[in-house]
C-alpha cells in the first residue's frame, strides 16, 4: 500500500515568490492537502465519525495523488518530508480519534473505567506507533521497493473502510487499532502496490466515500477486504512480482538523482 515515486527533482523559482510556496511544486500541494483533510477528519469526530472516516479515505486518495503527480511532473527536495508530516494528521491522529470517540462514548467513565482507558491510551499508542514508523521511514526505506512494517495509510484505510461498512463497534475498532499500532514497527517488509492494484483500491475507496447506504457500505466491505488480504497476505504472496520489477532493466527510477520518494501512507 506504499509508492515509492520518483522524479526529477524540479528547482523551484525563487523569483518573487515566499520563501515557503517558493519550495513546494504542484505534488507538494496537494500533500498538503492531505493534512488538511486529516484536521478535518478529526474534528468531523465529534459530530459525525462517518464523515470523518471518509475523510480519512479521501486524504489517503491524496496521499496517492500526489505521487502521481511527483512522477509525472517532478518533485521537490521537500516532498518527502511533508508527506511524513501530512500522515501524521491523517492517518495518525484523525484515525486514532476515530477510536477513541467511539470507545469513550461507549463506554464512560463512571460506567467502565478499563474500557474507558484502553479508550485513551490504544488511541495514544497508535499515534505513537504511527510516527516513530514514519520518522524510521524517512532515515531508512525511502526510495526502496519495499518497507519494513504495516504502514499507516494501510492501517488507517482499515479502521476507516470498517467504520464505514457498520462494523464500527468499539470492540471491533479498538481491536483494529491495537493490533495495527505495533504492526507499524515489526521488521516484516512489505512491497509496493504495483500502479494498476493501486489503481484499483484507488477506485474502490473512491466509491466507498461517494456512495451511501447498501451501495457504500458494500464497497467499503471491499475495501475492507482488500485493505486486509494485503496486511495478512502482501509480505509472502507479492515478492514475485517485486523481484521481476527488480529485474526489469527498463525499471530506472529508484536510480533518479534526487528522486520525491513519497510513500503511500508510510
Amino acid at each position: 500500500m506504499e509508492s515509492h515515486t520518483a522524479g526529477a527533482v524540479v528547482a523551484p523559482d525563487m523569483t518573487d515568490r515566499p520563501r515557503f510556496l517558493s519550495r513546494l511544486g504542484l505534488a507538494d500541494a496537494v500533500t498538503a492537502g492531505n493534512a488538511a483533510l486529516g484536521t478535518l477528519a478529526a474534528a468531523a469526530v465529534a459530530f459525525d465519525p462517518t464523515l470523518a472516516a471518509r475523510l480519512v479515505l479521501l486524504g489517503a486518495v491524496a496521499d496517492g495523488l500526489d505521487g502521481v503527480l511527483a512522477r509525472r511532473y517532478g518533485g521537490t527536495a521537500v516532498g518527502p518530508h511533508l508527506d511524513s508530516l501530512a500522515d501524521v494528521a491523517s492517518f495518525g491522529v484523525a484515525p486514532a480519534l476515530i477510536v477513541a470517540a467511539t470507545v469513550t462514548d461507549a463506554y464512560p467513565l463512571d460506567a467502565s473505567p478499563l474500557a474507558f482507558a484502553a479508550g485513551l491510551l490504544v488511541p495514544a499508542a497508535y499515534v505513537t506507533f504511527a510516527v516513530v514508523r514514519l520518522a524510521v521511514y524517512n532515515v531508512e526505506d525511502e526510495g526502496a521497493k519495499t518497507t519494513h512494517g504495516v504502514q499507516t495509510t494501510l492501517a488507517a484505510t482499515v479502521i476507516a473502510a470498517s467504520v464505514l461498512a457498520g462494523l464500527d463497534s468499539p470492540a471491533v475498532v479498538l481491536g483494529l487499532a491495537a493490533v495495527s499500532a505495533p504492526l507499524m514497527v515489526t521488521p516484516v517488509q512489505y512491497p509496493d502496490l504495483h500502479p494498476q492494484d493501486a489503481l484499483v483500491m484507488g477506485v474502490v475507496q473512491a466509491c466507498a466515500i461517494v456512495f451511501t447506504g447498501m451501495a457504500g457500505e458494500s464497497f467499503a466491505f471491499a475495501l475492507l477486504f482488500l485493505a486486509l488480504g494485503y496486511l495478512v497476505l502482501g509480505p509472502r504472496l507479492y515478492w514475485r512480482n517485486v523481484d521481476e520489477a527488480a529485474e526489469d532493466p527498463c525499471d530506472t527510477a529508484d536510480e533518479t538523482p534526487g528522486a520525491d520518494d513519497r510513500e503511500l501512507g508510510a
